[in-house]
C-alpha cells in the first residue's frame, strides 16, 4: 500500500532566505522528485514565514493533521531546513517519527530513512540550520553595532532626509527638510494644536507617503524622533549619528516639553 505524503514548502520573506529557491521553484522540484520516485503527494503545506521561532500556522495545520491521521503519513520536503529552524519543530518531527506516526521523510537534496542511522543524520541536519540561524543573527547584530558605532543610519530616512547610498546614511532632503523646520518652529511658538498644524503643513506640502495629510499620531512621531537632532534610536538607545542635524537641540527639548504638558 502506497505511503501518503504531505508536501511541505516554506519561503522565509527576511533577508537570510532570500537566496533560498522560490516556493514556485521548491514545488517544481518537489513534484519532479515525487513523479521519479514514485512517491505520492495527497496534500500541500505552502508558507511564507521564518522558522527560526515556533509558531508557524499552516507548519503546525500540518503536525496536527498527522497526530490526527490513522495511517503512517510521509513528509516531502527541499531540505530539512524548509521544515525546521528551531529545537521545537525540529523535534516534533523526530517525535513523531519515534511514534511511528511519520513513516517517510523524502528530500531531493538529503538522505533520510526511519532507521536509526537516518534519525541521527535528520536530528543533525535541524541542529545545523538552528545553528544556521543562530549565528546569522547574531552576525547581523554585530554588524549593527558596527554601523552605530560609525553613525550610519540603519534603515530608511525619515520624513526630511533622504538615504546616500555611498556614504551609507542620510542628508537633509532640499524639498522635505525646510517642513520639518517649520513644522518644530512653529509648534514651539505655541499657536498651533496637532491638529491645526498638521493642516497647516499640508497646505505647505507636507504630505505623508499616500499624498494625505500627516495623522496626529504620525505628526507627534515626527516632533519626537531624535534624528532631527542627529541621533540614532535603535532598541531604546540613542547613538551619535554621522548626519547633519536639522534643528538644534533647544528647539527639540522644548517641543518635547510641549508635547508632553498637552499629553497631561
Amino acid at each position: 500500500m502506497p505511503i501518503n505524503h504531505f508536501l511541505y514548502a516554506r519561503k522565509s520573506t527576511e533577508d537570510e532566505d532570500h537566496q533560498m529557491m522560490s516556493i514556485e521553484a521548491q514545488l517544481a522540484e518537489l513534484d519532479e522528485f515525487a513523479k521519479r520516485t514514485g512517491i505520492e503527494i495527497t496534500e500541500r503545506f505552502i508558507e511564507n514565514k521564518s522558522a527560526k521561532k515556533p509558531g508557524r500556522e499552516v507548519f503546525n495545520t500540518m503536525i496536527q493533521k498527522i497526530y490526527d491521521s490513522k495511517n503512517p503519513i510521509g513528509i516531502i520536503a527541499w531540505h530539512p531546513d524548509r521544515l525546521a529552524r528551531n529545537s521545537v519543530d525540529g523535534g516534533q518531527i523526530v517525535y513523531l517519527i519515534d511514534i511511528g506516526k511519520i513513516i517517510s521523510v523524502r528530500f531531493p537534496t538529503f538522505w533520510c530513512e526511519p532507521t536509526p542511522q537516518g534519525l541521527f543524520m535528520l536530528q543533525l541536519a535541524f541542529g545545523q540550520s538552528k545553528y544556521f540561524s543562530d549565528n546569522l543573527s547574531e552576525n547581523v547584530k554585530r554588524g549593527m553595532r558596527q554601523k552605530l558605532r560609525r553613525g550610519e543610519w540603519l534603515s530608511r530616512a525619515p520624513f526630511g532626509y533622504i538615504n546616500n547610498r555611498q556614504t551609507r546614511t542620510i542628508e537633509p532632503n532640499p524639498t522635505t527638510a525646510p517642513l520639518v523646520v517649520q513644522a518644530f518652529t512653529e509648534f514651539a511658538l505655541g499657536s498651533f494644536t496637532l491638529h491645526t498644524l498638521s493642516t497647516h503643513l499640508y497646505s505647505l506640502g507636507m504630505k505623508n507617503r499616500f499624498g494625505k495629510i500627516l495623522s496626529h499620531s504620525h505628526l507627534r512621531h515626527l516632533l519626537m524622533n531624535p534624528a532631527y537632532i542627529g541621533l540614532i534610536r535603535y532598541q531604546e538607545k540613542l547613538f551619535p549619528g554621522n548626519f547633519t542635524p536639522l534643528i538644534p537641540r533647544p528647539l527639540f527639548e522644548a517641543v518635547q516639553k510641549l508635547l508632553e504638558q498637552k499629553a497631561k
